[in-house]
C-alpha cells in the first residue's frame, strides 16, 4: 500500500499522523510511506528521522497526494486541502463532519473514501481511536480552565486547591465519557469539589464506585439540575459526545445568566459543534472569548497543545488499525463491522447513518 502522511495545516497543529517509529513498522510490513517534508518538525521528528525509518520525503504537497492510496492524518481536512483528494484516495483521520455539514458535503464531492477515527467501534462498545485524544482533552480542560480563572485573564480570580479555612472551588463536568471522566479525576487531584452530570444513572453509579470520593456529587442530567450546578460553579466542562452527530446544546444562552461573572466554560465538545449554545470555535492563538460575563474556551484541537504526547498516544492506538487497513482497504471494510462504523464518506456521498440524519 502507498501511504501518505501530510503536514497538518490547522492552527497550531503540530501533531503528525505517523511517527518515525510507526513508519518503520509499516515499511517493514512492505508498504511504501511518503511523508511531506517537515511534517513532524514541530515535535522534533525531522526528515532524517523519517528517512532512517524507510520513508520517502516529498516537498510538494500535490505530488505527495498523487503517490498515495491511503492518507493518514490527525485532523479533519480544511477546505483548502479538498483539491488534493480524489476517488482513488482513502482518508483515515479524525473527521468530525457533524460540526460543519456544508464542508462535509464538499469533502464528499471530491470522491475520497473517508474513515473517521472518532466513530470506529470495538467489541467492548468503546471508541478506541477517540479515547486517547479524549483522555488528553479532559486533562487539559482543567489546566486551561484553571489558567483562565486567573484575574489577569478576565477570570473570577480563584484557583483550585486546598487552603485551610477556605471552601473548595466547584467544578461541574457535564458528560461522563472518557473526556469527562479525565476532567473529573484531574479536578479531584486539584482538590476541587466536582459536580458530575450525565443522562445515565448507570454511568453515574459506575463512576461513583470507581472514584470513591466524598468530593463528588453525582447528578442525573436535567435543565433544572444543570442550572443549579451552573449557579455555584467556578469552572464548567462540557464533554457531551453522541456518536457521529452534532453535540446537543445542554447549556443554552439564557442559562448563562445564573453563572458568576468571570467563571469559565471549557467546551471539549466543540469538535462536534459544541454542547453550549454560545460556543464558537477558537484557536490556540486566540483561545477564549467572553459572552455574558462568562469566559469561553472552545479550541477545536485541544490535544494540539501537547502535540508530542498526543502523537505518541494516538499512534499507539491507530497503528494496528492502519496496519490492517493497509493490507486491503475494501476487504477490511467488508469484513470488519468496527471499521465500517468509521466509514463516513464513500463514492462521493456521505454514508454514515448519524451524519445522514443531520442532512
Amino acid at each position: 500500500m502507498k501511504i501518505a502522511i501530510p503536514k497538518e495545516v490547522k492552527n497550531n497543529e503540530n501533531r503528525v499522523g505517523l511517527s518515525p517509529d510507526s513508519v518503520g513498522i509499516l515499511t517493514k510490513q512492505g508498504h511504501q510511506l511518503f511523508v511531506e517534508s517537515n511534517a513532524g518538525i514541530g515535535i522534533g521528528f525531522d526528515d532524517d528521522d523519517y528517512l532512517k525509518s524507510g520513508a520517502i520525503i516529498i516537498k510538494d504537497k500535490h505530488y505527495l497526494y498523487e503517490q498515495a492510496n491511503l492518507i493518514v492524518k490527525v485532523k479533519e481536512p480544511l477546505p483548502e486541502e479538498f483539491s488534493f483528494f480524489n476517488e482513488s484516495h482513502t482518508l483515515f483521520t479524525y473527521l468530525h463532519l457533524a460540526a460543519d455539514m456544508k464542508n462535509a458535503k464538499n469533502l464528499a464531492k471530491t470522491g475520497v473514501t473517508g474513515i473517521a477515527y472518532e466513530t470506529i467501534t470495538s467489541d467492548s462498545g468503546t471508541m478506541p481511536l477517540l479515547a486517547p485524544m479524549s483522555n488528553i482533552a479532559g486533562q487539559i480542560s482543567i489546566l486551561v480552565g484553571s489558567y483562565f480563572l486567573l484575574k489577569p485573564n478576565n477570570g473570577l480570580g480563584v484557583m483550585l486547591g486546598s487552603f485551610e479555612g477556605v471552601d473548595r472551588r466547584i467544578v461541574t463536568v457535564i458528560g461522563a465519557g472518557v473526556a469527562g471522566t479525565e476532567a473529573i479525576k484531574k479536578a479531584l487531584i486539584n482538590n476541587a469539589h466536582v459536580k458530575v452530570i450525565d443522562l445515565s444513572q448507570e454511568r453515574l453509579d459506575s463512576l461513583k464506585n470507581e472514584l470513591k470520593s466524598d468530593n463528588v456529587d453525582y447528578i442525573v442530567s436535567s435543565k433544572e439540575n444543570i442550572l443549579e450546578a451552573l449557579a455555584v460553579s467556578d469552572l464548567v466542562i462540557g464533554s457531551v459526545y453522541v456518536i457521529g452527530k452534532e453535540a446537543p446544546k445542554v447549556i443554552t444562552r439564557d442559562m448563562l445568566a445564573v453563572m458568576k461573572e468571570g467563571s469559565v466554560i471549557v467546551d471539549i465538545s466543540i469538535d462536534q459543534g459544541g454542547c453550549i449554545e454560545t460556543s464558537q470555535p477558537t484557536t490556540h492563538d486566540d483561545p477564549v472569548f467572553i459572552k455574558d460575563g462568562v469566559v469561553h474556551y472552545c479550541v477545536t484541537n485541544m490535544p494540539g497543545a501537547v502535540p508530542l504526547t498526543a502523537t505518541l498516544a494516538l499512534n499507539r492506538a491507530t497503528l494496528p488499525y492502519i496496519s490492517r487497513l493497509a493490507k486491503n482497504i475494501k476487504q477490511t471494510l467488508h469484513e470488519d463491522k468496527h471499521f465500517r462504523a468509521g466509514l463516513s464518506l464513500s463514492d462521493g456521498k456521505i454514508v454514515h447513518p448519524a451524519l445522514l440524519s443531520n442532512i
